[in-house]
């Protein structure tokens, strides 16, 4: 019986293009590191909260235990932004799909484990969602030292 392997590239285009998507440093993640710093707040880039869960986070807060993921529209199925591939698009749905599983899977692991999560979309205003998580931040602190 034949094995299902994911589908590859359509095309050496398609290929060239996603061997060049950058796992890490890319300009959405890098504007918001720089509205996040500007703020004032210090932050480790992607680590893993749960060091026996295989999923980084883009920013880790690891005294306030808040991890934060900024989410790319494409890979991740932005409601707004997300468009449907032309080519090999049963494949690309499903993958989208899966991520958007793996990211609840991940959201729920988390805050099982205590952590507290922002998911950030790569459209949003990176200034803008600096001050969600300056916000978040200064709140677990205030209920963290409320707490001693």
């Amino acid at each position: 019986m034949a094995v299902a392997r994911p589908v590859g590239a359509s095309s050496e285009g398609v290929r060239k293009s996603m061997q060049a998507n950058k796992g890490r440093d890319t300009k959405p993640e890098l504007a918001l590191r720089r509205a996040v710093h500007a703020l004032g707040l210090r932050y480790r880039v992607s680590v893993r909260p749960l060091p026996k869960v295989r999923r980084t986070a883009d920013l880790v807060f690891t005294k306030a235990k808040l991890a934060v993921f900024l989410d790319g529209c494409f890979w991740h199925g932005c409601p707004d932004h997300h468009t449907k591939s032309a080519t090999n698009s049963a494949y690309w749905a499903e993958k989208v799909v899966r991520n958007r599983e793996r990211d609840a899977e991940t959201d729920q692991k988390l805050t099982e484990a205590g952590w507290h999560v922002i998911r950030v979309w790569e459209h949003e205003n990176p200034k803008d969602a600096a001050g969600r998580i300056a916000d978040q931040v200064q709140s677990i602190r205030r209920t963290d030292s409320a707490h001693k």
